[in-house]
């Protein structure tokens, strides 16, 4: 039996009417549609630039806190043009704040920092004679309290003069060598009194730390004529430069050799800028002799500067980094960087010196 189709058809009028009816329809929507979307599209647009100056202000809110926070603390009302970071040790002229002869003179680029006392006048002489003005700042730390007596030396005017009477040179170099006043400077001497200089020339001196890029160094010791305590500070003939050292282990069981290296002792370093701003925060305010301190000043060779050294405004560290994240870069090699000059050497001549004593004080303590 075959299956039954139905077909149902419409009348000729009817689906014509009806095929009108859909696309009257479909017409209505379609410029509904279009009637809303453009509406929409315009206030869109509308409130999108409407938006811009809220973004940009936005944006400049963001800005201006991300500087606030590169500058200085207790800076932030003022404007950042006024704002002086940091400062120097040089003097001012009482009746001129500029003159065209000060513009033209040369600035010194390193500071030499000595605890002095006036028995040791005669070889602190010696010393700062044998660097340049033009070139050195010269501070002395009177552990003795006695200033008056430094007067007939030529340079003793152009020099800057702390008293403090029993004090060592680290409690001085704490309290008056903070990283952001002595920020001008490119290396930093901070000896003892009691150092030889025949043979030793400050600006061959700096020329070989810098050819050798050493951030902490000092002169190496005359074997012969010099108090040395330690053996990686007596000069080798061979060389500009030593870094290591061999040494016997007696002590232990099997005698053994090893390497002492990245050291230097405290009697006559040299900081370069990056170096002295991290040893600065190394010393403690009750350090008296810094004895051990030595030991770990070679972690303050590994910091470098690299990003201000490469950006020094501070607007393009705003622009290429996250401004609130800049760090110093620990890239250095304190293998490298830490160093003993040979080939301009000091003696070490091994004085009795940092230490004044009341008199009565030490009859009474002894009878």
């Amino acid at each position: 039996m075959k299956p039954y189709l139905a077909v149902f058809g419409l009348p000729e009028s009817k689906k014509r009417s009806w095929l009108c009816s859909v696309f009257i329809a479909a017409s209505l929507i379609c410029g509904i549609y279009f009637l809303g979307f453009a509406s929409v599209g315009k206030e869109y647009k509308e409130q999108k630039f409407t938006r811009w100056p809220v973004i940009g202000s936005m944006s400049g809110v963001k800005a201006a806190k991300c500087k606030n926070q590169r500058m200085p603390i207790g800076s932030e009302p003022l404007p950042s043009g006024i704002v002086a970071e940091a400062s120097d040790l040089e003097m001012r002229p009482l009746w001129s704040a500029s003159t065209k002869k000060e513009k033209k003179q040369k600035r010194p680029m390193s500071l030499l920092a000595i605890a002095v006392g006036i028995q040791q006048k005669e070889v602190v002489n010696r010393i700062v004679g044998k660097f340049p003005s033009s070139d050195f700042i010269v501070m002395l730390f009177h552990y003795d309290g006695v200033v008056e007596k430094w007067g007939d030396l030529s340079w003793s005017d152009r020099a800057i003069h702390i008293s403090a009477v029993n004090q060592t040179k680290w409690w001085f170099a704490k309290r008056f060598l903070h990283p952001d006043i002595v920020a001008e400077y490119d290396y930093v001497f901070i000896w003892d009194e009691d150092i030889g200089v025949e043979n030793f020339n400050p600006s061959r001196y700096l020329s070989v730390v810098k050819e050798q890029g050493l951030e902490i160094s000092q002169p190496a010791l005359d074997r012969s004529k010099s108090e040395v305590h330690f053996p990686i500070t007596a000069r080798n003939r061979k060389s500009t430069v030593h870094r290591l050292v061999l040494k016997l282990k007696s002590f232990l069981s099997n005698c053994s050799l090893h390497y002492l290296g990245s050291w230097v002792e405290i009697m006559a370093p040299v900081f370069s800028k990056a170096a002295w701003r991290c040893v600065w925060y190394m010393i403690q305010n009750d350090l008296i002799h810094a004895w051990g301190l030595d030991t770990q000043l070679g972690y303050c060779a590994q910091v470098s500067n690299t990003i201000s050294k490469l950006y020094p405004n501070r607007l393009h560290c705003l622009l290429l980094f996250s401004c609130c994240d800049i760090t110093p870069v620990i890239q250095g090699d304190r293998a490298k960087n830490v160093g003993v000059v040979d080939s301009e050497y000091i003696v070490h001549l091994g004085l009795p010196t940092l230490g004044v004593f009341n008199k009565t004080e030490v009859s009474s303590s002894t009878t």
